[in-house]
């Protein structure tokens, strides 16, 4: 399974072989005629160009990326799976685990991966997450509905972020342009124009009138 994963010997960039760009465009073609693959990339010689040059450059198989990598929010954006697949599947890891954090209940509040690297043997954890960092970032409606595999998801792409960011290309993981989307919508723009603040009128029309009728008893005074 490893073998279809994950490919060890992976190819140069194709950019940098003219004649290699040319064979990928011709798999291309192959692969944008096929009714295996996933709607988003059939008759799409150009999708499927850079499906094959992302499975090239990561060492995947190009029908994991065309599997895996969706656009939300106009960007491209791996699955939840991709990147705990890519952590297992990569070769820089071994025992690699996703460890739950549970209340007295039983229920997951947070989760991390912890794996072991094989260059050196040492044991490495990712970033906790948990449920009340979903509550407190605003995060989406499926942490409520499925906590327990969002937490993996997310713990998957922090751990990669770090450990092996080159595996997923600057992309996002599931979940995250949403969130980030909804986090900005949200957020005060720090580079708005201050509003001017009027001065209410009928508190000026009332203090008028105070200076009037003290006008007027001065008046009579005289």
């Amino acid at each position: 399974m490893n073998e279809i994963m994950m490919r060890q010997d992976a190819a140069p960039v194709i950019q940098s072989d003219a004649e290699r760009f040319e064979l990928i465009q011709r798999k291309a073609k192959m692969w944008a005629s096929s009714k295996i693959v996933p709607a988003e990339y059939r008759n799409s010689v150009a999708d499927c160009t850079i499906a094959l040059d992302m499975a090239d450059r990561i060492g995947v198989s190009p029908m994991f990326v065309m599997q895996n990598l969706y656009v939300v929010k106009g960007r491209p954006t791996w699955s939840g799976q991709a990147c705990i697949a890519i952590i297992r599947n990569c070769g820089r890891f071994d025992h690699v685990r996703v460890v739950y954090v549970r209340d007295k209940d039983g229920t997951p509040t947070g989760c991390r991966i912890v794996a072991r690297q094989v260059a050196d043997g040492s044991e490495v954890s990712g970033t906790l997450v948990t449920l009340e960092m979903a509550a407190a970032e605003g995060w989406g409606p499926k942490w409520r509905t499925i906590p327990e595999q969002m937490l993996a998801y997310r713990a998957a792409s922090f751990f990669a972020r770090v450990y092996c960011p080159d595996m997923l290309m600057g992309m996002w993981s599931e979940g995250e342009p949403e969130d980030v989307e909804r986090n900005r919508a949200a957020a005060p723009n720090p580079f708005a124009e201050p509003q001017a603040i009027e001065a209410p009128q009928q508190s000026a029309s009332i203090e008028l009138s105070e200076l009037q009728k003290e006008q007027v008893t001065f008046d009579a005074i005289d």
